[in-house]
């Protein structure tokens, strides 16, 4: 019997199901032969890619309008609220895929991504309501680069807060910084581990 003929005597509902079960077992990206990890690596990387020049083009390209300070912070809770919302779809991404490792740097990568463009377009719109917010005057290129200088900890002082807003989003954007660096990239990592440990075999005699 060919693989893809279903077996006398089962239906086609058990048929289907017993084949959804064996495509979703997750496999380590070490066991896949050769060709099919380089494949598998390739596709990744272009999916991280793309993600990174959508998200970025769509930064560029979507008006960014003016937040007073109050504003900013509000927006900063829907901000928080949506990088969340994707963390929590990325996670459950990875507890279904196929290739858990590679589905979990896709997750970091996306993850990162979204949190530097929201706060680059927080950044943007505080200068564009106030052109003294910042040390500058903000454009994207400028807000996208406050952003990355802010997440890498390099500082390198030469676009600075100048409002107490400004330094309280600052803040919070350092905060989270740390919050990713370790609480995000440690759950995503620890789900991929999760979906590629092996199940625990039944205790002989468990039973009731």
């Amino acid at each position: 019997m060919e693989p893809g003929d279903r077996p006398e005597g089962s239906s086609p509902r058990q048929w289907l199901s017993r084949k959804e079960r064996v495509a979703s077992e997750p496999l380590r990206l070490a066991d896949l032969p050769t060709a099919d990890r380089r494949r598998a690596i390739l596709r990744c990387g272009a999916t991280v890619v793309l993600a990174w020049v959508f998200l970025i083009g769509a930064f560029y390209v979507i008006p960014i309008g003016h937040e007073s300070g109050l504003r900013a912070f509000l927006r900063l809770g829907l901000d928080i609220g949506l990088v969340g919302a994707v963390f929590a779809w990325q996670i459950r991404r990875i507890s279904v895929a196929a290739l858990p490792e590679l589905r979990a740097i896709e997750a970091l990568g996306i993850v990162i991504a979204l949190f530097l463009v929201l706060f680059s377009g927080i950044y943007l719109a505080m200068s564009h309501e106030s052109p003294l917010t910042f040390t500058q005057r903000l454009d994207h290129t400028r807000a996208l680069y406050l952003t990355i200088t802010v997440f890498s900890t390099v500082g390198f002082g030469d676009i600075t807060p100048r409002t107490d807003a400004a330094r309280l989003v600052v803040s919070a954007q350092m905060l989270l910084d740390l919050a990713i660096i370790g609480a995000v990239v440690r759950l995503i990592f620890n789900a991929a581990r999760t979906r590629i440990a092996p199940s625990p075999s039944p205790v002989p005699g468990g039973g009731s």
